[in-house]
């Protein structure tokens, strides 16, 4: 099979088309099947954090795509997480389905703290401002009760970006973004971020500046030879970008308030009703909140927190030496915290930049003492996600409640359940013919077993 005709089809699991996403994977899928795509076994390897090109994904993955690749790799457990949006839960599901990969489905979002409103927690230069995340969704449709919550996400998201792109091209004269035209062409249902905005700049000065070189270095305030060196290199170019012209200090950064994002309660009523969990988000515990991690923990439980999500490459894979003994010995700390709450933990790399990994290292040493947390953390959320969509069972259930009172056996059935279940449409046919409604835990598990 001619490598080229596998490479367009890859090519096309990111097209904007889903009827174009959909038949690539089926046929890449049955090639694979007759040994034409090189298929990696399966590691005990997991990324339950991607985002997909519904927010943002730094290599432009559609969720179908994350899936395939998940599956060529070999990685065991993989999920996706976007920010604001839902518009990638069924795609995503559907695709680890027929790839027979166990799944797990999020959103994010920033939200508003005000007992921390004082502090810095994990969103940097913004006191009292929080990434904040659901996990363990099995749809992209949400009760209609919620659905003003994710609209005015949705509003917020778009007017900030609005005034922003107001202000950068005030400050980019005579270039100029034009939002539709530029920043939603970039994007497959027309929500964008700052990201996108990040990236239909480039576009605009690539295509339309006499001197690229010399505009960015007097827009940037560099030299003519930093500019060359950065041209070249593009992550560390669009991270100086972003910092200089986007984030705090920069023309374009708008400093949220209390009214920029939804609090912490709102946002969890979306979560609750969908019958997903609410996450936690930890940066690398340096902030002054984080510093203060015992007591957002412990006030983030009492408001429905029930898991924590951790990145580990910016926590341990860092060239200063000094900088990487207080990360790691954070990681370590924020770790034992989340077992001490029986906080499961969600982890990944993002991929919302150019240069994050597809998977974490799994044999760096460095995270040898918590790779076992992580896999579990992973385990479990397939086992709610796979219990949800097939007998609506997930953790959130009335019957997960009173077959488990307390977390801590709750969290112990689902990693079990994530261990024990195979992937795909056998195991949710399996759920589905079963009568559920005398059903115990043990039943479940002494049936998952058996197959």
């Amino acid at each position: 099979m001619p490598d080229t005709e596998i490479q367009v089809l890859e090519q096309q699991l990111n097209s904007f088309d889903s009827n174009i996403r959909q038949d690539a994977l089926a046929a890449l899928w049955q090639k694979a099947q007759k040994g034409y795509v090189e298929i990696q076994p399966e590691n005990e390897i997991a990324n339950m954090h991607c985002h997909t090109f519904f927010s943002y994904n730094g290599y432009g993955y559609s969720p179908t795509a994350i899936a395939w690749l998940a599956k060529k790799n070999g990685i065991k457990l993989v999920g996706i997480v976007d920010f604001d949006v839902l518009d990638g839960v069924d795609e995503f599901l559907i695709a680890t389905d027929i790839l027979e990969i166990r799944a797990s489905c999020g959103i994010e979002t920033r939200i508003f703290i005000p007992e921390f409103e004082t502090r810095e927690i994990n969103s940097p230069g913004e006191p009292g401002i929080s990434y904040h995340m659901g996990i363990g969704f099995v749809s992209g449709s949400i009760p209609e009760t919620s659905e003003d919550i994710l609209k005015t996400m949705r509003v917020r998201s778009t007017n900030r970006n609005l005034l922003m792109v107001e202000r950068l091209n005030e400050y980019l004269k005579p270039i100029k973004i034009d939002y539709e035209d530029d920043v939603l062409v970039l994007t497959p249902k027309g929500y964008a971020t700052e990201r996108h905005i990040l990236a239909a700049m480039i576009n605009v000065v690539e295509k339309t500046a006499p001197d690229k070189i010399g505009f960015w270095a007097e827009k940037l305030n560099i030299s003519q030879e930093e500019a060359i060196d950065l041209y070249n290199d593009k992550p560390k170019f669009s991270n100086l970008i972003r910092t200089k012209l986007m984030k705090k200090g920069g023309i374009g950064y708008i400093q949220p308030d209390a009214g920029s994002f939804p609090k912490i309660e709102e946002f969890h009523t979306l979560i609750d009703e969908a019958k997903a969990i609410p996450c936690l988000t930890w940066l690398d515990g340096t902030s002054k909140g984080e510093q203060d991690i015992e007591e957002l923990v412990e006030m983030t439980i009492k408001k429905g927190v029930m898991a924590i999500n951790i990145i580990p490459d910016r926590n341990w894979n860092i060239s200063d030496p000094k900088v990487k003994a207080t990360k790691l010995e954070k990681l370590y700390q924020i770790v034992e915290i989340a077992k001490s709450r029986y906080l499961p933990i969600n982890m990944g790399t993002e991929m919302n930049s150019f240069g994050q990994r597809l998977v974490d290292d799994f044999n760096a040493q460095e995270l040898a003492p918590v790779i076992q947390d992580f896999l579990d953390g992973a385990y479990f959320i397939y086992g709610h996600t796979l219990l949800e969509r097939a007998i609506q069972k997930g953790y959130r259930s009335g019957w997960a409640v009173e077959q488990f009172p307390s977390r801590k056996e709750r969290n112990e059935f689902y990693t079990k359940v994530g261990k024990i279940a195979p992937p795909g449409k056998s195991t949710l046919t399996y759920l589905q013919q079963i009568d559920d409604k005398t059903i115990t835990a043990d039943d479940i598990l002494i049936g998952l077993q058996k197959r």
